[in-house]
């Protein structure tokens, strides 16, 4: 009877469980693919569905296969609790019929008697693939290729190439590959820009490969980095080269068997690739600027505000002037407000609320302006100007702020005996409450002629000092030698290092990060190795740290572990979907290994 109970509450809870989801239906597929290429698109629900429909027909693609309709249910009990769940998905298989930009229509769809509809979709079609004869040769790369098809470049691609001073230029970092897989990188060294401030677009952790057709042929393609350049000088500034170390996983021309998809039939090869230079023509701004401009470039606004018109001596005023816009607004100079000689002036507060993205960096920029009254009247704050270059119209504008009229009554308590003379502006005192008499209470005094020189405590205070300084030379001096041996500072300090760097990953490793995990965890073991071993980063490699490791007579298995670690993390930022406990035990393999080694070197 208990178990009839008990299963009766099971299922009970499951089905409440199913019905009380979200009912989501999403569309998804590629977003360019190439011309007569063959591709899927699905639709899919979290829940029992029926009635699928498309509303309208798909056009530009031939509908080779479907709708295929297949169905997953899961079942997890967590914490004593049951998750149930069922994904319904049905599956197109398209093929494009000719070149342009096409619209997957929406699709409908009944779950427990309510309809949903669902996303619709864009897909390019790119041509196919040119003849080599009529292939273009590519600027701004540098390839590397092999004789099966195997194609892999950077290109450093700029929004613009001629622009004016402070306006912005977006460069993006593209990898381009064919014939290949990429397994990761080793080492990626972006180029420094001189001349420019910039500022990097945050990339998106989940990365994923878009086709793009580039001198005639279909890639696939992913945005390694994002970043806005603002010019800080005039003339041709030129980006020089990066450089991209990466191992790529090529499939063997001549599989030797059925099991070569699973054994050595993708080798890792290590390659180098470098983007061209860039060089982008900077122009000087129009001669004439007004005295107001602010060193401003691109599209702005401008408001202000007061809290207050009437006010006593001494009560704070505030003035805010907030300027909105898309340009340069982290390099923007801010207005003057010109208060009356009476006031006191204190520094603005400045408040920043920006955005950054491919089409620049937007937002506003609010300057708090304070200032108190110390004499009673009436005055006007004039108004304030703020000019930039506007990039639309090719010349400078000039917004102005309001000006304000106010009137300052005297307050309780005060009076004309302020003192107006006081430096730095510090706050101002009244006579009459700064002078106060001097405290005889527990004073003590002694004779004239008691003289602390001669003294025991005198003698005292000249030998300690010496004792000091001698004890102190002597437990440093040790300690200066040691720091003299750079190689050996870095070798104690190694595994603090790495273990600072280990905290970082495991905050991206509860946040989820995996991309940025992986990374963490591998710049932590090549330090380390670094430091330990006495190597610098661009000479580590594999075969030279299990040399090292070797020659301090470490256990085989143990450095086998570490090789082990850094190939699971060199591998998996690009690998598809390592679930959290895959991440935390590799994580806690880390710590664990350095500990280990750690321990031998020390017994050693």
């Amino acid at each position: 009877m208990k178990k009839i109970i008990l299963f009766l509450g099971i299922l009970f809870t499951t089905i409440a469980c199913a019905y009380g989801q979200n009912v989501n239906f999403t569309a998804s597929g590629p977003s360019a693919v190439a011309n007569q290429s063959q591709f899927r698109v699905t639709f899919t629900v979290n829940g029992n569905a029926k009635d699928f429909r498309t509303v309208g027909e798909i056009t530009g693609f031939d509908v080779l296969m479907g709708p295929m309709e297949s169905r997953s249910q899961s079942v997890e009990f967590v914490n004593g609790k049951t998750n149930s769940s069922i994904s319904t998905t049905y599956t197109f298989t398209l093929q494009a019929q000719k070149e342009g930009t096409f619209t997957i229509p929406t699709a409908t769809v009944t779950v427990d008697n309510k309809k949903y509809i669902s996303n619709s979709l864009t897909i390019k079609v790119l041509p196919a693939d040119q003849p080599a004869s009529q292939q273009q040769s590519g600027g701004n790369t540098s390839s590397m290729q092999n004789v099966g098809g195997v194609e892999v470049f950077v290109r450093a691609i700029p929004s613009k190439t001629t622009i004016y001073e402070q306006e912005a230029v977006l460069l993006t970092f593209k990898l381009y590959f064919k014939g290949v897989n990429i397994a990761g990188f080793t080492d990626a060294k972006f180029p420094e820009t001189k001349g420019f401030m910039s500022q990097d677009i945050e990339a998106s952790t989940n990365k994923q490969a878009v086709l793009e057709n580039y001198n005639g042929k279909n890639y696939n393609t992913v945005v390694l980095k994002e970043s806005l350049l603002f010019p800080q000088q005039t003339g041709t500034l030129e980006i020089e080269q990066g450089k991209f170390d990466m191992l790529l996983r090529i499939p063997n021309a001549q599989p030797r068997g059925i099991f070569d998809d699973f054994f050595n039939a993708y080798p890792d090869v290590k390659r180098s690739v470098n983007s061209a230079a860039v060089k982008i023509d900077v122009k000087p701004l129009p001669t004439g600027k007004p005295r107001s401009y602010a060193n401003a470039v691109g599209n702005f606004s401008l408001r202000s505000s007061i809290n207050t018109t009437e006010l006593k001596v001494n009560d704070p005023i505030t003035i805010k002037v907030e300027i909105s816009g898309t340009g340069n607004l982290k390099l923007i100079k801010n207005p003057e407000i010109v208060f009356p000689a009476d006031f006191e002036i204190y520094d603005p507060k400045i408040d920043s609320k920006l955005k950054t993205t491919t089409a620049g960096v937007s937002g506003s920029k609010t300057i708090e302006y304070l200032a108190i009254p110390r004499h009673s009247g009436k005055f006007t704050i004039p108004s304030a100007e703020f000019t930039y270059f506007d990039l639309r119209t090719k010349s400078y504008k000039t917004l102005k702020t309001e000006a304000y009229d106010i009137t300052v009554e005297k307050g309780e308590g005060t009076t004309s005996e302020t003192m107006t003379t006081f430096v730095n502006k510090e706050s101002l005192k009244f006579l009459g409450s700064d002078i106060r008499y001097i405290n005889t209470r527990n004073l003590k005094l002694k004779p004239k002629a008691d003289f602390f020189f001669g003294t025991a405590a005198f003698a005292m205070w000249y030998i300690l000092p010496v004792l000091l300084s001698i004890i102190l030379f002597i437990i440093f001096r040790k300690q200066a030698k040691e720091n003299a041996n750079v190689a050996l500072v870095r070798t104690k300090k190694a595994n603090k290092v790495a273990i600072k760097r280990l905290k970082q990953a495991q905050k991206y490793l509860t946040e989820g990060e995996k991309e940025k995990f992986y990374d963490e965890v591998l710049k932590a073991l090549w330090g380390y190795f670094s430091d330990k071993l006495n190597i610098p980063v661009a000479s580590l490699t594999k075969d030279n740290i299990e040399q090292e490791l070797s020659k301090a007579k470490v256990d085989e298995k143990l450095i086998a572990d570490f090789n082990s670690i850094l190939s699971t993390c060199e591998y998996a930022r690009y690998a598809p979907g390592n679930s959290f406990g895959e991440m935390e035990q590799l994580y806690n393999q880390t710590v664990e290994k350095i500990g280990e080694l750690e321990e031998k070197i020390k017994m050693k």
